[in-house]
């Protein structure tokens, strides 16, 4: 009997414990607070008319900070990882009320990385979130503080179409903090466009010699903001 309530013990903290990093949101509330669990808070946040009725919804990025999610690191990098998990909701103003439009629980990436400890916070430099002529953008910086000197920059832009948050563009930019060689991508799912950029460099005029590439692409319906994973985000980089 023992043995039994002692299991039953670990498998209701266990619980509570993925309750905690992976909570229920509600699906409507006064306030954006309202939308923010026990135990998380808000670290980024963009306000602005998404829906086209002229009241400011919100985007907000929100972060656990449960003390068992922060890590030892014996490697390089910090000292201590914050893996914490990371949530972006997209929240539509209405007469006295916010409803939850759209969430990501899977795409947003954590303060630090496990299995990449030199990896910085890929939303530090960025501000993460930002709601431009109707449209949400969600902005990365992917670089490494040992291992390599190169620097990836990466935005997703959605619209509020078809009753959903659906990905309309992809910018991708690369460049080397070494030899300051810089490389782009742009992709528009609306027009079925690409253009690549090769050939620039941040560093000299006389070696920055952009050569830009235009061309279509043939895509399938436009993947939503709920729908984005890792998995996903590489298969635009393959386009």
């Amino acid at each position: 009997m023992r043995n039994i309530i002692g299991i039953l013990l670990l498998l209701i903290s266990v619980q509570l414990f993925a309750q905690n990093d992976h909570p229920q949101i509600p699906k409507t509330g006064t306030n954006i607070n309202a939308f923010v669990p026990k135990g998380w808070k808000i670290i980024y946040r963009a306000k602005g008319d998404l829906n086209k009725d002229r009241l400011p919804d919100e985007a907000i990025m929100i972060q656990n900070t449960n003390p068992k999610n922060i890590i030892k690191n014996d490697g390089l990098g910090s000292d201590q990882l914050n893996v914490n998990p990371r949530m972006l909701l997209v929240l539509f103003k209405t007469s006295g009320n916010y409803s939850l439009k759209a969430q990501n629980t899977s795409f947003i990436p954590t303060e630090n990385n496990e299995e990449n400890t030199c990896l910085a916070d890929p939303l530090e430099e960025t501000g993460a979130i930002n709601i431009k002529n109707g449209t949400l953008i969600l902005s990365y910086q992917y670089w490494l503080s040992c291992g390599s000197y190169w620097v990836n920059n990466v935005d997703y832009t959605f619209r509020f179409q078809n009753q959903k948050m659906e990905l309309i563009g992809f910018d991708s930019e690369n460049y080397s903090r070494s030899s300051g060689e810089q490389t782009a991508a742009s992709i528009n799912f609306s027009t079925k466009k690409k253009s690549e950029t090769s050939g620039g460099s941040m560093f000299s005029d006389k070696t920055n010699k952009p050569k830009i590439v235009l061309k279509k692409f043939n895509w399938g319906r436009l993947f939503t903001l709920d729908e984005m994973t890792e998995e996903v985000s590489k298969k635009l980089a393959e386009i």
